[in-house]
């Protein structure tokens, strides 16, 4: 793909209003997302748009293209450019499947960490040397499917999701080792089980006291957003469900429950049937934020902290808003 110069002129979505909130709810939605909100295109062309991260210190956002085997990075002042290819298998001839990392982290000592599609493994790169290791390959002796997303706890411990979509054929496939599509936590190598009954676990994210992890489940049967209670020492209790779009997937809004992101005082941004769903901090859902095509995740990013960036379909793009992402 061409670099991207800044001074190119950026698209606005068309269409419908970006800022719709809930009936009851307007007051609170605009404290956060202001009425005249506008998502702007920042980038277009990729297969399938993942997994963005931004990184304080270089000022820039990092995002996959997980059928393209490809991290993007961009900036205001260098527009789009590749950053990291291949993202995750190597050499996959003929694969079906994505071969290429999904979600993006970074720890607290600023090194990326990449939920590897197609090498079925978390894995930790160093932008300063470029190596890379393995930091989670298999649970009970069998390879993971192929892990989605992931969040990192205080503590250090990495909260991930392993659906099957990297997989040629997904349940049915083959190659799948693990009888089940889970959620675990990696803590000091060691891997643990947190759910093993969701269909399709996708994007993580923890409240800002670490007490609660969000779960996305992408299944259309089952559009639903998962809480689960994390105790002091990590250990996680049994999950209960916040919040069941399953209804509005079946009306034919583009999206399932997929990324998350959340800002300083606890508010999730989700990404799901028709675009950002944002919820406050006990569950309850406020408004959407309005994409014309399914939007896979979303991150705060920018000096401030209060822009939304989004990966859409085969899009990257922008808004401003009135609240501030978590850890800025």
């Amino acid at each position: 793909m061409p670099r991207l110069s800044a001074a190119v002129a950026l698209a606005v979505l068309a269409g419908c209003a970006a800022a719709q909130p809930a009936p009851g709810h307007a007051d609170a939605f605009h404290r956060l997302v202001p009425d005249s909100a506008q998502v702007v295109v920042l980038a277009t062309g990729f297969a399938w748009s993942e997994g963005p991260v931004w990184r304080p210190a270089e000022g820039d956002l990092l995002f996959t293209d997980v059928p393209g085997n490809t991290v993007y990075r961009w900036s205001d002042p260098d527009g789009l450019e590749v950053f990291l290819r291949p993202s995750g298998l190597a050499l996959a001839p003929g694969r079906e499947a994505s071969v290429g990392s999904n979600g993006l982290v970074l720890d607290a000592e600023g090194r990326l960490l990449l939920a590897d599609h197609g090498s079925r493994a978390v894995t930790r790169l160093d932008p300063r040397t470029w190596l890379r290791e393995p930091l989670a390959t298999h649970y009970d002796g069998r390879r993971f499917n192929s892990p989605n997303d992931l969040v990192v706890h205080s503590s250090g411990a990495v909260f991930f999701t392993d659906p099957p979509y990297g997989l040629a054929g997904q349940d049915e496939a083959p190659d799948k080792e693990l009888p089940f599509n889970g959620v675990y936590r990696l803590d000091g190598g060691a891997v643990t089980l947190i759910d093993d009954a969701l269909t399709r676990p996708n994007g993580v994210v923890l409240s800002p006291d670490e007490r609660t992890l969000y779960v996305a489940n992408s299944d259309p049967d089952r559009a639903v957003w998962m809480r689960y209670p994390v105790a002091a020492d990590g250990a996680v209790g049994e999950g209960a469900m916040m919040f069941d779009a399953t209804e509005w997937v079946r009306e034919g809004r583009p999206g399932l429950p997929d990324g998350m992101a959340v800002d300083a005082t606890g508010h999730v941004f989700a990404t799901g049937p028709g675009g950002v769903l944002v919820f406050d901090p006990a569950g309850d859902y406020l408004g959407t934020i309005a994409t014309e095509k399914a939007t896979a995740n979303v991150t705060f990013g920018d000096p401030d902290g209060r822009a939304l960036y989004l990966t859409s379909s085969d899009q990257l793009l922008r808004l401003r808003v009135a609240t501030t992402g978590l850890g800025f």
